[in-house]
């Protein structure tokens, strides 16, 4: 008869007898904290869970919690969207410091406040900074908690707007669903580049695995973001192992300012992605939500003309397989460089692509 009781822990402690007083002591204070951190986790993933035991979630920092910035945008966004207010009983607010976790109670939504000893995730984290690896990679160990205790989630950065409920786009078949920056057409084709920002993940054994994986894999890319490494792996061949299931996100529908979805009658979330600094961030969201206003306000035959009239101060570039479109370069010099970063990748991947597609005709 197999015992589904944890194996006993044995733990012995060389010394005095007051030290091994004060290393028990310390030992049992570590416990209770952690048995209280999953109480209160379990808890507020009860009070926000659907029925089939879903949560949608964000991440808040002080940066981003202030007055008229990031997070008013988002929540203001599922109050105007097409019947998305209601979702927000089931959105749970991970908060990454003291002032965001005060910000989100203020705001009456689901809140839980995420320790890290010794790392301060107040500030804004510039992006592949060394607090930007740090906070990526815990994210990725606590979503992983989240599917361990049999949670499934929909995880949403808080800079993209959400107007319209994008759970009818998801595929029933998969168990690791993501966006992508660029949509290649085809939402099985792993060559499809991944963007972390917007995730929905069913809790099985696969996805768990999977999540261990990729928080391990760090190590081999130590100076790598999740996103990075989530590319590098994605072909590995223990994923094919474990039997997971990966399909991407259509632009059309998930969209963002890499690839904006132009057509307003299918767009379901808009992300401010391809954008460096957290002013252009703001600018042009508070003008998508606007763009957003107008086009709700139109008759259902005036609403196929309609379209965003960002990105402004954000900067992109298309690849469009058979040249570069650059579209916008504007919001000083720090957008510059990461736009002239965006470009610059575009073009290997593009090389990439010709060059591959070269090899299969020749083949």
């Amino acid at each position: 008869m197999v015992s589904n009781l944890p194996p006993k822990l044995s733990i012995y402690v060389i010394g005095s007898t007051y030290d091994k007083l004060v290393l028990w002591v310390l030992l049992f204070e570590d416990l209770v904290w952690i048995y209280e951190e999953l109480y209160e986790l379990n808890r507020v993933l009860q009070k926000a869970a659907t029925m089939n035991r879903t949560v949608i979630m964000t991440t808040l920092n002080e940066a981003w919690a202030a007055k008229d910035s990031i997070f008013d945008l988002f929540i203001e966004s599922f109050k105007i969207g097409n019947q998305t207010e209601g979702l927000l009983k089931h959105l749970l607010v991970i908060a990454l410091d003291q002032k965001a976790y005060a910000r989100c109670l203020k705001s009456k939504l689901h809140c839980y406040s995420l320790r890290t000893d010794g790392i301060d995730f107040s500030g804004e984290a510039y992006f592949m900074s060394a607090d930007y690896l740090k906070m990526m990679w815990r994210r990725v160990q606590f979503l992983t908690k989240v599917l361990d205790m049999g949670y499934n989630f929909l995880f949403s950065d808080a800079d993209i707007m959400w107007f319209r409920d994008p759970f009818p786009h998801f595929y029933p078949d998969a168990d690791f669903q993501i966006a992508c920056d660029y949509f290649r057409g085809n939402p099985s084709d792993i060559e499809n580049a991944p963007n972390g920002g917007f995730t929905y993940v069913k809790s099985n054994n696969k996805t768990r695995q999977f999540y261990r994986f990729w928080h391990d894999s760090r190590i081999l890319y130590p100076k790598y973001h999740d996103q990075d490494v989530l590319n590098k792996i994605k072909r590995d061949p223990c994923i094919q192992q474990m039997g997971l299931k990966i399909k991407f996100f259509d632009t059309a529908y998930i969209g963002g300012f890499c690839e904006p979805s132009r057509d307003l009658n299918k767009v379901c979330t808009m992300h401010a992605n391809c954008c460096a600094g957290l002013e252009n961030k703001v600018h042009d969201l508070k003008i998508m939500l606007e763009d957003w206003r107008k086009y709700m306000k139109l008759s259902e035959s005036n609403r196929s003309d309609h379209s965003w009239t960002v990105p402004q101060l954000c900067g992109y570039a298309l690849p469009n397989y058979s040249g570069i479109r650059l579209i916008s370069l504007k919001g000083g010099v720090a957008n510059f460089f990461f736009s002239f970063f965006v470009i610059i990748c575009s073009l290997a991947s593009f090389g990439r692509h010709r060059s591959t597609n070269k090899t299969s005709e020749g083949t």
